[in-house]
């Protein structure tokens, strides 16, 4: 039977998954809800000449009764999550593959998704293979005895290490988002912050467990992509650097590779750093069995140790920044494609071999807000957006050119995804100055007012990529 997907997404994420399902020659249907309507995900695939309609509305992206009707009224045979929403939901992924009419999810198996969006159990699973992990516990503390000879123990090692104004975390185990975090900088204080953050967290979550870890500042952000398929087969695509970010921590421009030696004189070698973090993300992924597209997030010091962070069991956003330096005989890979064909049960087809890096590559995030108010975001309506085209980059959007397109308040005010990429960091860097001086993007909101966007601060923030 031939295979129908689902794609459970919106926005630039969804032309991409639609692109992949074409490409691949398999049927694929759309949802979107009445924000969307004038997504071009959704006139795409709304055509009254042809009766055709792929697309059908829901009343929320996170309704999974809503998405499984449609995929059930449409005879869809699998789901892609996209990223966000259900992406790395383990009890969806789980209730897809083992209800009365089974569907093919289209990521890890749910297990993984599981047992790695635990974060402290993924640093209790990489301590155990030796993956270095930011300095801290791998389990919650209740007991205050014990959490305050971990933070005395922290401290000492950070000023052995001649670390200026060395500081600990300390965390509700139970929380997310930034919540429940706050910062110690003597040991002195650190009772009366850990009663403090532990009668937080059993408020808000019902749990008093607290973590704590060592505070690290000046760091590099990189990520390496992994794809993986269901026969035990397992690849890279190399690193990319993600350190520059709103201050929700929303990355806005990302490059590959992770460090390069024209951008900053580092104190480590570059690429041993690179290929060592590699190493250490393969082996995870081998000791759980990972079977589909990842990323390993990674913090770099500045004296070049890594230490993981977490893993996103998920495509990300800026998989296509690694894309853009790698190289299947001769061309960019289309790594959307190759998870919902590896997702669907095919085998690798390549090997590590196959895989030739060369060049460098940015992506950046163009989206309507004020970075000088906080990245403040900015709703009303676009009456023009024009780019340029030019065989050295590539732009994912859902805004439509050819008539006016209100912002959605219920989402983030995302615009589109622009790529350029080089023989060399330096290039791709003119290539992005060059490439954001012929955007055009106009609107007002509902007092009259211009549209603001962050093209300035994109422009503004290439010196410093991939610098401490």
């Amino acid at each position: 039977m031939k295979e129908k997907v689902l794609i459970a997404n919106r926005g630039e994420i969804a032309l991409r998954i639609m692109e992949a399902c074409k490409d691949l020659g398999l049927d694929y249907v759309v949802v979107y809800t009445p924000a969307d309507e004038d997504s071009k995900h959704v006139r795409l695939n709304i055509d009254s000449k042809s009766n055709r309609n792929n697309a059908w509305r829901i009343s929320s992206y996170t309704d999974p009764n809503d998405i499984l009707s449609v995929a059930d009224h449409t005879n869809c045979t699998a789901i892609h999550p996209g990223y966000g929403f259900f992406s790395e939901d383990f009890r969806f992924a789980r209730r897809v593959t083992v209800r009365d009419r089974p569907l093919t999810f289209i990521g890890p198996n749910w297990e993984v998704i599981r047992d790695l969006g635990d974060k402290i159990n993924t640093k209790r699973v990489a301590k155990k293979l030796g993956i270095p992990i930011i300095p801290g516990t791998d389990a919650p503390i209740y007991n205050e005895m014990d959490a305050e000879d971990i933070a005395r123990e922290l401290m000492a090692d950070q000023l052995a290490q001649d670390i200026r104004n060395p500081s600990i975390l300390v965390k509700a185990a139970a929380g997310g988002g930034g919540m429940g975090i706050e910062e110690v900088y003597q040991v002195e204080h650190f009772r009366r912050v850990y009663r403090q953050v532990q009668n937080y967290a059993k408020r808000q979550f019902g749990d008093g467990g607290v973590l704590i870890e060592q505070c690290l500042r000046d760091y590099n952000h990189l990520e390496v992509q992994i794809l993986c398929s269901r026969h035990d087969e397992r690849v890279h695509f190399g690193t990319r650097n993600c350190t520059i970010q709103s201050t929700g921590r929303q990355k806005r421009l990302e490059a590959a590779p992770g460090f390069d030696d024209s951008c900053f004189p580092y104190e480590f070698g570059g690429q041993e750093v690179q290929a060592q973090i590699v190493d250490y993300s393969l082996k995870l992924a081998n000791h759980v069995r990972y079977d589909n597209v990842g990323t390993w997030e990674w913090i770099v010091a500045r004296n070049g140790r890594p230490y993981l962070l977490e893993v996103n069991t998920r495509i990300q956003v800026e998989n296509d920044v690694s894309a853009r330096i790698s190289y299947l005989n001769g061309k960019h890979p289309n790594l959307i494609r190759e998870q919902i064909r590896l997702g669907l049960g095919d085998k690798l087809g390549y090997d590590q071999q196959s895989i030739e890096f060369k060049g460098a590559s940015i992506e950046m995030r163009i989206v309507a807000e004020d970075p000088r108010r906080g990245f403040a975001p900015w709703i009303g309506t676009i009456t023009r957006f024009d780019y340029p085209q030019h065989e050295w980059s590539a732009v994912y959007t859902h805004v439509p050119s050819d008539r006016p397109y209100v912002i959605p308040s219920d989402y983030d005010p995302n615009l589109a995804l622009a790529l350029v990429w080089g023989d060399t960091m330096a290039e791709a860097k003119e290539r992005g100055r060059r490439f954001l001086q012929d955007v055009a993007i106009e609107g007002t909101n509902a007092a009259g007012e211009p549209i603001n966007t962050n093209l300035a601060y994109l422009n503004e923030n290439f010196d410093r990529l991939l610098t401490f």
